[in-house]
């Protein structure tokens, strides 16, 4: 075992004296790939379910994304055991599953596939893989069968990745009030490797700090990786663009490219502010209705002070979220009331606008914009609402104009969605496109499956923002009723 793995090993079988319970049963290991997280759980996998551990239908499942990536450490238990006569006396290694014939326990492998498991009655979950899971759902699935053997225990393992407010976000905020002493009632192990900064890199010293293997001495597998590593960072000098993937998997530390986002996840976050009191303010309406068959948004811009405020929601379509399997909490999201899920074939337009009129009860809405698309449908249904409704026509070349002020407004945190990851996930899933005339353009990430409606109309609203009035409509109306003309 490698030095972090024996680090590691004493916390596994740590106990409370009076019951001989888990001090720890949930472990969050994180470090650059290639450091042998796989080996580690291997080797965990294989002793759980060994009569050494002693424990009686002590079954091991490790979950991951996809049947190969689950099979690995699988795999490497397989390998260990088949031609070896003293391990096959204690095991039974079959293609599906390993048993360990002391204890009858089983270790096998298992997909992320929440609609078509059941918790079981497993002594130890491993998790792999988990950068890439949106939600805890399978986390549900398998802890929910935790218990029924004595010591359960839950291993979360990976390398940072490119999904944000993910279960690995989730992780990470629960390690930070861990390891800050913020709650100590937390009993989950932490174990992260990453460089603290950017600029780290530079010094191939500071690379153990992402990757214990590269820690000193190195061991024959390590001088190879660590070669591999190196003109992998070598190569970026001809490959920039490859800096994105090197950092984020080599150093577990994502880092994005500025230029192809709308803002660094961090400024996204700080979005999460409350909303200060907008009863009676003055705003501008704004939707996006570019699709009637997946998603649509509608939209309130406030300004108070130096902030602009988006109050929001969107309609999604049921029959659409059953075919696309999108990966976010839409069920939990709707039940927080951010979203409204419609059964009908189509988006009915007159949700955006009954919206609209059941807003305009409570606030000051100046006008409402939209682009062109379905304007044909939309805009009788404004007017005979009374509506002033403004049209962008051209709004890619909106984008441009606004793309200044956009990236100025995020990096200040002068923009506050409220506690709402909807319109978190609809900023995050935009991609910047920098034309040949250096303006940019905003896009999806991914056609089908990152939706960006919410960034849209709030874009729409952007357009018209200097023409939003910082003042309380009810207070300058009564102000007028005082005068005596």
């Amino acid at each position: 075992m490698d030095n972090w793995e024996k680090f590691i090993a004493p916390f596994i079988f740590l106990y409370f004296k009076e019951d001989d319970e888990l001090f720890y049963e949930e472990f969050f290991i994180t470090l650059g790939r290639g450091g042998g997280k796989n080996g580690f759980i291997s080797t965990l996998s294989n002793y759980f379910i060994s009569p050494l551990h002693g424990i009686n239908n002590y079954d091991v499942s490790v979950v991951a994304n996809s049947e190969d990536q689950a099979k690995v450490s699988f795999k490497e238990v397989f390998n260990t055991i088949d031609g070896n006569p003293k391990l096959e006396g204690s095991f039974d290694a079959w293609k599906a599953q390993i048993i360990g014939k002391g204890t009858n326990s089983v270790f096998k492998f298992q997909t992320s596939n929440a609609k078509t498991k059941d918790g079981g009655r497993e002594g130890c979950v491993i998790y792999d893989e988990t950068h890439e899971y949106e939600d805890r759902q399978i986390i549900d699935v398998f802890s929910g069968g935790l218990g029924k053997v004595a010591n359960p225990r839950e291993f979360f393992i990976g390398t940072n990745g490119f999904v944000r407010a993910g279960f690995y976000d989730k992780l990470e905020e629960r390690s930070k009030a861990i390891l800050s002493g913020e709650n100590l009632n937390d009993r989950m192990f932490p174990f992260i490797c990453k460089l603290d900064d950017p600029e780290e890199v530079k010094n191939e010293d500071m690379w153990g700090k992402a990757n214990p293997a590269f820690e000193k001495p190195l061991s024959p597998r390590s001088k190879r990786l660590l070669n591999k590593v190196r003109k992998q960072y070598e190569a970026l000098t001809n490959n920039p663009s490859g800096r994105e993937a090197f950092m984020t998997k080599r150093m577990n530390l994502p880092e994005v490219d500025l230029e192809k986002v709308v803002a660094p996840w961090e400024d996204i976050l700080a979005t999460n502010r409350e909303m200060p009191e907008l009863q009676n303010r003055a705003c501008i309406g704004a939707f996006d209705y570019a699709s009637v068959k997946d998603f649509a948004a509608v939209g309130l811009l406030f300004r108070v002070g130096d902030d602009y405020i988006w109050k929001t929601h969107s309609f999604a379509r049921k029959g659409y979220l059953d075919v696309a399997n999108l990966k976010p909490p839409i069920k939990e999201w709707e039940k927080q009331g951010l979203l409204t899920i419609v059964d009908e074939p189509t988006i009915d337009p007159r949700h955006v606008v009954n919206w609209f009129v059941e807003m305009r009860e409570r606030y000051g809405i100046q006008k409402v914009i939209g682009d062109n698309f379905r304007m044909d449908l939309m805009r009788p249904l404004f007017e005979a609402e009374g509506f002033e409704l403004e049209i962008i026509r051209n709004p890619r070349a909106a984008h441009s104009l606004l793309a200044p002020r956009i990236e100025t407004l995020f990096a200040n945190h002068r923009i506050v969605f409220g506690d709402n990851p909807l319109m978190r996930w609809y900023t995050n899933n935009v991609a910047v496109k920098i034309k040949s005339d250096g303006n940019k353009e905003y896009l999806k990430k991914d056609e089908h499956r990152r939706k960006t409606d919410g960034f849209q109309a709030f874009v729409h609203a952007l357009w018209r923002a200097d023409e939003i009035e910082d003042m309380d409509v009810e207070e300058v109306l009564n102000m007028l009723n005082a005068i005596a003309f």
